[in-house]
């Protein structure tokens, strides 16, 4: 699956896009226009096109028709002529009735797409594992099935391989109308149902796995953040991993997981989440449940955040709304205060510091205060132990090993009925010790 990079290019010239931003007057989320036309310039140029120019506007209310109203469609028609773009990416998601108004404007050799259906798109390209390909072909599906007009034969080209499965994608593609638009809705149907029913078995996998490592008392930090705020440059750095790492938004999208041993010789494993973003499609987030339930399952979270940033306290809010929406809002956190290196004051790296609780500043690409975020991680984690005097049956010598491998032995002592230890232990364990407690 994926989307291969000449879908936006005609051979080696990559396809020009005009980007178009609204923004309600009344917004006050701290996000500024310019910056997320800006960031979306950079899904732009992640995705392979060129951005040929921008445009925005500042409005009370959002049309119904067009979202930007007549008046700045007819300015979209003339600067067709001047900056010669065949595609229009709007900042905003556009309904189904949006899109077809505007394609219907804009005129058959301009094609119009928004911020989600963009965002799928990188995902379709970057997305390497089985699980990742299935997310991604549910999220396209669920967001482009309410949106079967004249862009169905578009879907068809990237609908993340759907026709090379067999999928719906390969279906009736150009229909003489309603009835046919109705014949591949039910095909899509279809196909969504075996994409979950795919994903479902996937999710039961990854809680067996979940389990086997419970079960080994493995500690688990989830690394999230907003893209580009430098995870997977902190998991190699961290790990010795050869994580994928480049200067593009969503460079890495499948999650990867690494063991990484803390100062006092504990191993605990990282595992490199999909980044955040602002606006992150509905579709999206409901697609990756079975990725993010790594996130609601961690023993902490590790939040990196660009501090060089000029939006950092946006990405941030952004980040901490994410992680509220999945549920993941009574996890320990760490902020790690990421690219300090890049300040013009590493001085003032204490003072942002301030600004944001249980933070460190470090510089994952230099390895500065790489050793004290490890020191707080396991420090955090060890205040997730309990203290425990148990005695062991000389039948179960797995839990005596257990205990000495995974926890803190105070103090040991042996007798007829078994073997006596104190110590601290992680809470996940406590209930196949709690039979042996006196």
């Amino acid at each position: 699956m994926g989307i291969s990079r000449d879908l936006f290019t005609m051979g080696t010239v990559p396809e020009r896009a005009l980007l178009v931003g609204a923004q309600l007057k009344s917004q006050r989320d701290g996000w500024q226009i310019e910056d997320s036309l800006a960031e979306l310039g950079q899904l732009a140029q992640t995705a392979g096109l060129e951005v040929a120019g921008q445009t925005w506007q500042r409005v009370e209310h959002f049309d119904p028709a067009t979202l930007i109203g007549s008046g700045k469609v007819s300015e979209l028609l003339d600067l067709r002529d001047d900056l010669n773009f065949g595609l229009v990416i709007f900042d905003e998601e556009l309904s189904p009735r949006q899109l077809r108004n505007l394609e219907k404007t804009l005129g058959d050799h301009v094609r119009v797409m928004d911020r989600t259906g963009l965002i799928l798109d990188i995902f379709a390209q970057h997305a390497r594992t089985h699980e990742g390909q299935l997310q991604v072909e549910l999220a396209q599906y669920q967001y482009r099935l309410p949106r079967l007009t004249r862009a169905w034969t578009h879907l068809a080209r990237q609908a993340g391989g759907g026709a090379a499965r067999g999928g719906a994608a390969g279906v009736g593609l150009r229909g003489p109308g309603e009835t046919q638009l109705e014949v591949d809705r039910r095909e899509i149907g279809r196909r969504i149902a075996q994409i979950k029913a795919d994903l479902e078995r996937v999710r039961r996998h990854r809680r067996l796995h979940r389990k086997q490592r419970e079960q080994a008392a493995v500690p688990v930090v989830a690394i999230v953040g907003y893209t580009n705020a430098g995870k997977s440059t902190l998991l190699n750095a961290l790990s010795g991993a050869d994580v994928l790492v480049e200067d593009k938004l969503f460079a890495t999208l499948d999650p990867t997981t690494r063991r990484v041993t803390l100062p006092s010789g504990r191993e605990v494993l990282f595992s490199d989440t999909v980044g955040f973003i602002q606006k992150l499609p509905t579709d999206l987030v409901a697609a990756f449940r079975a990725t993010l339930e790594e996130i609601n399952e961690a023993d902490l979270l590790l939040h990196v955040l660009d501090v060089t940033h000029r939006n950092a306290c946006q990405q941030a809010e952004t980040v901490t709304g994410t992680l509220a929406d999945l549920g993941a809002v009574d996890r320990p956190i760490i902020v790690a205060l990421n690219k300090i290196d890049r300040l013009s004051d590493p001085a003032l790296a204490p003072s942002i510091c301030r600004d944001f609780p249980n933070s460190l500043p470090i510089s994952a690409t230099a390895g500065t205060g790489l050793a004290d975020l490890l020191e707080r991680i396991e420090q955090i984690l060890a205040a997730g132990l309990v203290y425990l005097t148990v005695r062991i049956p000389y039948t179960r010598g797995d839990l005596v090993a257990l205990f000495h491998e995974y926890g803190t032995v105070v103090q040991e002592s042996h007798s007829a009925r078994g073997t006596r230890l104190k110590g601290y232990l992680s809470r996940r364990w406590f209930e196949q010790f709690r039979p042996f407690i006196i």
